[in-house]
């Protein structure tokens, strides 16, 4: 116990300070936090100072930090799941179809190019070209959700027409590059062939109903017994329960747990006084202690040190151009054919051009899957966290103004 509350103190001191950089330098506050844990993991801290870092993080330690941190992101796209204007959505319906739609086709058609001179190079020997086009191609496709939803929520966004629809063309994307990982899964030796595929697809099928027609409307009724006043304790378990029930659901199926998470908050009443009450017994705890945890986690397994050579950064500075012209060229063209002027449309491809944790956790699939050697993918986390990095200097840059604020941001206030 004493080593658990150790590791937190200095995550969360680490993340606090970093973060504090980061918006100072005009930066959302995850990249501050993922650089912390960088700087806490084996490449900084562990390389100045090995035996004090074996000491602090011993590998076999980090499972209940994990578990706690994963317990925040679930809670914190409830959350955000649950203050998405459908308005805003019925407004924006035909963009965000067609904006996820292309946000994933071409980049991964750009990657299906690039993706054979990269495998000569960089491959592991025994690996197909068909599962290592398809890991790659995910892996250039893929839109970090709770990252992009961080960085919105950080600039007061959340709730805005080019927020909603970034958000709900983000979870469409995810949804859309996790079927096609189950799908890469079959391929490879130990997989079970397409029937595992099928069957995670008729139970999400079965699951998206039960959230439909039997959450949603228990949500209805609970709100209408409460209009008045903020959800009570007893509802507020209840809520709590269904959010991590949902998250179990989807992760059961194959799909991921965020998503479940998120589509609870999709399903969770729109009445302010349930929304604001919520929000505010959950959000504290969460932008305080929970999501740190994750995102300096996930900056801990990253091993930067481990891309050397000119070819290795000049094939790093090679999958960064592809990925950010297939991203950013996708949503731009989808957003531009279906009326939006083009401030918009460079907003909703900075915002899809986020990759961040979500890229993170398919490059750890793919690495424990040996599809990717080391180098491979380092490349593609550095990759990640320049393409997040870029999200906030390019809004900027377009005009998009930065309503953050101390009602807006607790995180801040919390600074």
């Amino acid at each position: 116990m004493t080593l658990l509350l150790v590791q937190m103190v200095v995550v969360l001191l680490t993340a606090l300070v970093c973060g504090w950089i980061a918006r100072r330098l005009r930066q959302a506050r995850v990249i501050g936090e993922m650089i912390g844990g960088i700087l806490l993991g084996p490449s900084v801290f562990g390389r100045v100072a090995p035996h004090p870092w074996a000491k602090v993080f011993p590998q076999a330690s980090l499972g209940v930090l994990e578990v706690l941190s994963t317990i925040g992101l679930v809670l914190f796209l409830f959350v955000v799941g649950s203050e998405i204007d459908y308005e805003h959505l019925r407004k924006q319906r035909a963009t965000a179809t067609l904006a996820s739609l292309m946000s994933i086709l071409l980049p991964f058609a750009m990657a299906v190019v690039v993706a054979p001179m990269l495998r000569s190079r960089f491959g592991v020997e025994g690996v197909g070209r068909l599962p290592f086009v398809l890991f790659f191609g995910i892996s250039m496709s893929i839109t970090a959700f709770p990252v992009l939803a961080r960085i919105l929520k950080d600039r007061g966004m959340q709730s805005s027409a080019l927020g909603a629809t970034a958000l709900m063309c983000a979870a469409m994307d995810d949804v859309c590059a996790w079927t096609l990982l189950a799908v890469a899964m079959t391929l490879i030796p130990a997989g079970g062939g397409a029937a595992p595929v099928l069957q995670r697809l008729m139970w999400l099928g079965a699951y998206l109903a039960v959230m439909v027609w039997v959450v949603r409307p228990l949500g209805r009724w609970m709100a209408k017994r409460e209009a008045e006043t903020a959800p009570s304790y007893e509802s507020l378990v209840v809520i709590v329960t269904v959010v991590l029930a949902s998250a179990a659901a989807t992760e059961a199926i194959g799909v991921h747990p965020l998503f479940g998470a998120f589509l609870a908050g999709l399903c969770f009443p729109r009445v302010k006084r349930w929304q604001g009450g919520v929000r505010m017994r959950l959000e504290m705890i969460l932008q305080v202690l929970l999501l740190p945890l994750f995102f300096a986690l996930t900056g801990m397994r990253t091993q930067i040190d481990l891309l050397y050579g000119s070819r290795a950064w000049l094939w790093t500075v090679v999958v960064l151009a592809v990925a950010i012209a297939g991203k950013m060229g996708g949503a731009v063209l989808a957003a531009r054919w279906t009326g939006e002027p083009w401030q918009n449309a460079w907003g909703l491809g900075a915002l899809l051009n986020t990759r961040g944790l979500v890229e993170l956790i398919v490059l750890n699939i793919a690495y424990n899957a040996g599809v990717f050697s080391q180098t491979l993918f380092t490349m593609m986390v550095v990759m990640a966290l320049i393409t997040t990095m870029m999200t906030e200097p390019l809004l900027n840059l377009l005009g998009f103004e930065d309503r953050s604020g101390e009602k807006h941001d607790l995180a801040e206030s919390a600074a």
